[in-house]
């Protein structure tokens, strides 16, 4: 009887243990939005090292304690999913962060979990609406991971189940909440639908999504372009500021189109080796196959004092970044003050911003910095009366609007800035007041009309050149789908291209040198030894010279500009350049589309 006794008291023992672990476990989650601030990087580590450490000892006291649980708590599988979707957030959120992809993968792998263990399988039958709204919203969640991880096929699954749930969610509950659900589904299938520019086949003529071939994907060693490097070569990408405010933009989950190719083309592909701690899971296993209790680091936990992110101590192969979607001016410029506080020596900062144009009335401008006008950020469409916009930028209350002259302060450190507007060359007089490296790239302002609805929604042309070069060409030919041997093959001449311009940058440093003729600016230069800035300036140059040869893009506001310029005669327009061009478009048979030499403005 004594016995009896013991065992039933440290079953209750057991019980208050795990609502004592849960209830932390909440409270430390919901803190991580509510209490933490969303930029710098020192404040909010050791908060999240707190989070993991209880979601550790939460996830392995569940395991270890299953049956006590199952008949003395009711421990239920929906609930046991509910911590696993909570722990795939933490790692999602501890990505953006941070920018390391790997923590993508550790997502994906409890989201993955839950589905293929359906913890949330008989959400419906606990006739609670609460519920079935967690159920979709780890759907949506599921899905932006794989939309990150180019995990398309997948996608398209989870955009049906998620379709089958909403319907089930309505038809059982008629919640108010529906058409909010039916909105989601319908960005999600938009989003899809505008990210597939291009189709790449398989030789089953099915869609295929490539991820190492220089196809638009993050940053691999077989992407990297290659570079002459010399000592003048000293800076080096460390803090990101991506901001999408286009309104009429495809998005999903406050990422716009343009916002989600950029933040991939600024990152690595996350790695996976045997080394790297973040792959030390032993996987799915036991009979219920939950994700192991591995998956939380066991090196440390992020934010600990033994933690080390891919590794390495005080080391990581992406640069950090914040992503903004709309925000008001006021957060915008918080974030960048975050950032440019942040930076280390030799480090330098990156905005991009893809956002609708704030147009100035004054005739007789003096003051470049606030009188040609600016960018819109927050504002929304809204009634004339109201002092709003149409959402092509006729008009913008001035408050809502991001101004050359903003940047001014921002430039006492190395800057690089990518404006796609359709009024972004006001951004090219940004003075040099401090004398530090500042380049900044400036989209077309308008596009040929056959393409102007398309690219208003499905992302800007601009932003395509620079994610993906290939991509971008082929779209402005009117190429739908291209077969995958094919495709390796015109990436070739992409390569070369890139490859040439790499070695033209170099050569007009070594004529600078040799003759002192100031061919590239030395901003250039020190920007180019960075793997991404080197990137994004030979797709900038790629897109200059494509452009300029294109007989649809007449007229200079149709083509790019750069600030400080980039040379022509040794860079944009020579002639190996050009040769490279029009071997790929006889190779896509689409050598009509281009004119014999580059376009007289």
């Amino acid at each position: 009887m004594v016995k009896m006794e013991s065992t039933e008291e440290q079953d209750r023992k057991l019980v208050l243990e795990f609502c004592h672990l849960l209830e932390k476990s909440k409270q430390l989650f919901n803190g991580l939005s509510r209490d933490l601030p969303q930029y710098g990087h020192r404040q909010w580590q050791a908060y999240f090292g707190r989070t993991f450490d209880v979601y550790t000892k939460l996830w392995k006291f569940q395991q270890q304690h299953r049956m006590v649980l199952d008949s003395k708590y009711g421990l239920k599988r929906w609930q046991i999913g509910e911590i696993a979707s909570k722990i795939g957030q933490l790692y999602y959120h501890y990505y953006l962060r941070t920018s390391e992809t790997n923590y993508l993968n550790e997502a994906y792998q409890f989201y993955a979990a839950i589905r293929g263990r359906a913890y949330y399988s008989r959400a419906a039958k606990e006739d609670r609406p609460d519920l079935m709204v967690k159920k979709l919203r780890y759907y949506a969640r599921f899905i932006v991971v794989c939309l990150l991880l180019k995990k398309m096929k997948l996608v398209r699954e989870l955009v049906t189940e998620l379709e089958k749930q909403i319907q089930e969610y309505t038809n059982t509950y008629e919640p108010e909440d529906h058409l909010e659900w039916s909105l989601v589904l319908e960005e999600i299938k938009g989003f899809i639908k505008a990210e597939a520019a291009v189709a790449v086949l398989h030789a089953d003529s099915n869609p295929i999504i490539l991820s190492h071939s220089g196809s638009g994907s993050r940053l691999s060693p077989l992407t990297t372009p290659p570079c002459e490097r010399s000592p003048h070569m000293t800076l080096s990408l460390q803090e990101i500021l991506i901001v999408g405010s286009a309104c009429e933009q495809a998005k999903f989950s406050e990422l716009t189109m343009d916002m989600f190719r950029m933040l991939q083309t600024l990152e690595r592909e996350p790695t996976e080796s045997a080394t790297n701690p973040l792959s030390m899971s032993h996987g799915l296993h036991g009979h219920d196959a939950s994700p192991a209790a591995s998956r939380i680091p066991p090196y440390g936990v992020p934010g600990s004092k033994g933690f080390m992110e891919n590794g390495r101590r005080d080391c990581r192969d992406n640069p950090h970044k914040y992503l903004l979607y709309k925000p008001s001016i006021s957060q915008l410029l918080v974030f960048l003050a975050s950032g440019f506080k942040e930076l280390p020596l030799g480090g330098a900062l990156l905005l991009y911003m893809s956002a609708d144009g704030c147009f100035s009335t004054t005739k007789h401008p003096e003051d470049y910095g606030y009188e040609l006008g600016g960018l819109g950020t927050s504002v929304k469409r809204d009634s004339v009366d109201g002092g709003g916009l149409s959402c092509r930028g006729k008009s913008y209350k001035e408050n809502h609007c991001l101004y050359p002259g903003d940047l001014y302060p921002f430039t006492r450190r190395p800057m690089f800035i990518i404006i796609d507007s359709d009024n972004s060359f006001v951004f090219q007089h940004i003075p040099r007041y401090f004398g530090q490296p500042l380049v900044i790239l400036m989209s077309p302002q308008d596009v040929p009309p056959a393409f102007q609805a398309d690219v208003q929604h499905h992302g800007s042309l601009f932003t395509l050149f620079l994610h993906s070069p290939l991509t971008a060409l082929c779209y402005i030919c009117n190429v739908g789908d291209v077969p995958i041997h094919h495709w390796e093959r015109c990436q070739t001449y992409v390569d070369r291209f890139i490859t040439e311009a790499s070695r033209l940058v170099t050569r007009c440093r070594i004529d600078e040198i040799e003759q002192g003729i100031g061919f590239i600016d030395s901003s250039y230069v020190q920007f180019f030894g960075d793997d991404f800035l080197r990137t994004l300036i030979l797709r900038f140059v790629f897109c200059d010279v494509v452009l300029r040869l294109h007989r649809g893009f007449r007229g200079r506001h149709m083509r790019p500009r750069c600030e400080p310029q980039l040379p022509a005669n040794e860079l944009l327009e020579h002639p190996s350049l050009s040769h490279i061009i029009f071997q790929l478009a006889s190779a896509l048979d689409v050598r009509n589309h281009f004119s014999e030499g580059p376009e007289c403005d």
